[in-house]
């Protein structure tokens, strides 16, 4: 009998932030502060973080926090490495950045790492931003554990559309973002959900992460079309 979808089943639980279990207490680690002051139109530089609450939640609940931990390697590729923690959560994204975009090469979450091959297109060149803009692709999908054996394979088809520009008020202040919708579909019994809308803004970032994660805060300014904190 074939053991696939439970694991699948797993592995989505993983990836989903609403499965993450309370992290046990611990010291406060010891972070270096790098000021920032100038960002990219798709930030990345290391020190940088955002935090951020679940759509209708609590203003006053713990934060889900997100950092740009900078360059590192994967899967013999350089990338920028940005880890998600707090509330249970632990998962690093590896993202290459390029003239045509910004590309995902990977996720990470204790105990397994999944490869994507080609990248997934996650947002398109600076210039290319307007309403009705769509892009698309395939990704092949390879789920390894610690011990370097593959878990699960498969391929996953994604999609985005610009859908408008609009002006929103959240807990960090008010911004003009990008509405972008992105559908997907695979072969590992649904590891990846099928519909979810997220807002961009350049140089702030993710204002509604994919996950429905309102931004509540960050560590730096932006210029003022970007946003007003």
């Amino acid at each position: 009998m074939s053991t696939r979808l439970p694991l699948v089943g797993c592995l989505a639980a993983l990836l989903g932030l609403a499965a993450c279990a309370p992290a046990p207490a611990s010291a406060p680690a010891v972070r270096a502060s790098t000021p920032i002051s100038n960002v990219s139109f798709y930030p990345r530089e290391a020190g940088l973080s955002w935090t951020y609450l679940p759509e209708g939640e609590a203003a006053t609940a713990p934060p889900y926090v997100l950092r740009a931990l900078g360059p590192t390697v994967f899967a013999g590729q350089p990338v920028q490495a940005f880890e998600l923690t707090e509330r249970g959560a632990q998962q690093t994204w590896y993202r290459s950045f390029t003239a045509s975009g910004v590309q995902l090469l990977g996720i990470r979450k204790p105990g397994v790492t999944i490869r994507l091959d080609p990248p997934w297109q996650e947002y398109p060149a600076q210039g290319a931003w307007r309403v009705g803009l769509t892009w698309q692709g395939q990704s092949q999908v390879m789920i390894v554990d610690d011990a370097g054996k593959v878990q699960a394979q498969g391929t996953v088809n994604y999609s985005y559309l610009v859908q408008q520009q609009r002006r929103v008020q959240t807990p960090a202040g008010t911004f003009d973002v990008w509405v972008v919708t992105r559908q997907m579909t695979d072969t590992l019994g649904g590891l990846f959900p099928a519909t979810q809308q997220l807002w961009f803004t350049p140089f702030t970032g993710e204002v509604r992460s994919p996950e429905g994660l309102l931004l509540t805060g960050r560590n730096f300014s932006t210029p003022a079309s970007g946003g007003q904190p």
